[in-house]
């Protein structure tokens, strides 16, 4: 198989970020739109990530965040998102590079992506965009803080405020899930 000198694994993740970065800055100015919100993991070991070391020792390796009712002060560069959150009735400034964002997911309309980290899933090997696994129906809508995967620390109960939609099922059949491996030759 030829050699990939261009590397359009990298431009591709850096154009699938671009719509991330797009749909945060278009809520950073006019809110959320309908029922949209999103569950967005991110790799708290990237370069740039800012938390505090309370959030850094409870979720050493990635954590989930839910923009939907009880966030703040959005604001979005062409590199890194910053947003207030409560954690446990604590509030919380993070800053999250676009470079760290592992995963996007909006269940209200079952779109997902899922990125590669420079440097933290190279050394095993996977390259590219993967698939996101969506949760069980049924099962029960994570709080502000959730990470992924299962295997992770997970946000004990009262860490963040409860999503106010009931009905909203991040996990439901059917979620559109852009991947790489779609594009490639084997």
């Amino acid at each position: 198989m030829p050699t990939d000198l261009i590397r359009y694994d990298l431009l591709a993740q850096d154009a699938l970020r671009g719509v991330v970065r797009r749909v945060l800055l278009d809520a950073a100015r006019d809110g959320l739109p309908g029922d949209h919100h999103f569950y967005i993991t991110f790799d708290t070991r990237a370069p740039g990530v800012r938390l505090s070391n309370r959030m850094r020792e409870k979720y050493p390796l990635e954590m989930t965040v839910v923009l939907q009712h009880q966030y703040w002060d959005l604001i979005v560069t062409e590199h890194s998102f910053e947003v207030g959150l409560s954690f446990g009735g604590i509030p919380e400034r993070l800053l999250v590079p676009f470079d760290a964002v592992k995963g996007f997911f909006d269940p209200s309309v079952q779109f997902g992506l899922q990125f590669e980290v420079a440097g933290a899933e190279a050394e095993k090997g996977d390259t590219g965009v993967r698939e996101i696994t969506p949760r069980p129906s049924g099962e029960a809508e994570p709080s502000a803080v959730s990470p992924l995967p299962a295997s992770a620390p997970r946000a004990e109960p009262g860490d963040a405020p409860k999503a106010d939609h009931p009905g909203t099922d991040a996990g439901a059949a059917g979620a559109e899930v852009v991947s790489l491996d779609k594009f490639r030759k084997k």
